[in-house]
């Protein structure tokens, strides 16, 4: 069976998104293939970001910020799933996927908005990396070839609604 096509947007594609991309790569046991992209992308990975997804030894090979719109040219790979990660609580604009995919909102506030010392900022990379591994977890381990298209949806929801 060929694996799910997975893509999780943000806006800058430079933190949150990186590090979903990273761990649902690892740890989707060759049923999901992770993507990630932003509409308005960084251009570079976030050095906390990168340096948190090789202290647990997660590839990083190809992680890189890129616009969305790579995912929408002829021949980019069909996505079965979208989910946003960016924070519509602080307001940050979340960019929205046409088509047809399994589409859910999981908001992570933004480590890489976070100031202070490097200290304060690697705690608020390891607590989105932390919740990001938690919903992506729960996702993994749905019966996703099982579910009805209206069940599956609640689920993919009911993960983003998680604290």
């Amino acid at each position: 069976m060929e694996p799910f096509n997975v893509l999780f947007l943000c806006t800058g594609n430079s933190a949150r998104s990186i590090m979903a991309e990273a761990i649902l790569n690892a740890v989707g046991k060759n049923k999901f293939r992770a993507f990630s992209a932003g509409s308005h992308p960084a251009g570079t990975v976030n050095p906390f970001a990168l340096e948190l997804v090789e202290e647990n030894r997660l590839p990083t090979k190809g992680l890189r910020s890129k616009d969305w719109n790579e995912f929408s040219k002829p021949g980019a790979p069909f996505m079965h799933f979208v989910f946003t990660v960016c924070d519509q609580a602080a307001a940050e604009p979340c960019p929205i996927w046409p088509g047809q995919p399994m589409t859910a909102h999981w908001g992570i506030s933004d480590p890489a908005a976070v100031t202070g010392t490097e200290e304060t900022k690697r705690k608020a990379f390891l607590a989105a990396y932390t919740e990001l591994h938690r919903r992506i977890s729960l996702f993994i381990n749905l019966p996703v070839d099982k579910l009805s298209g209206l069940a599956l949806k609640e689920k993919l929801d009911e993960i983003g609604r998680m604290q």
